[in-house]
């Protein structure tokens, strides 16, 4: 059987999703430091990479 399993899979794929939506609308300071608007959220997870 695919797709998402339990209840617990699905919110956590709807709070990454959000997540990388609100990297994109700039509300976190995450990422800042990008060249690119494209490259903020690849910033962004090179800066929690390195904070993990």
């Amino acid at each position: 059987m695919r797709g998402l399993q339990t209840d617990q899979n699905a919110s956590t794929a709807i709070h990454g999703h959000a997540s990388v939506q609100n990297l994109r609308r700039n509300h976190y300071e995450l990422g800042v430091e990008a060249r690119h608007e494209y490259l903020r959220v690849a910033a962004a997870f090179d800066q929690l990479s390195t904070a993990i």
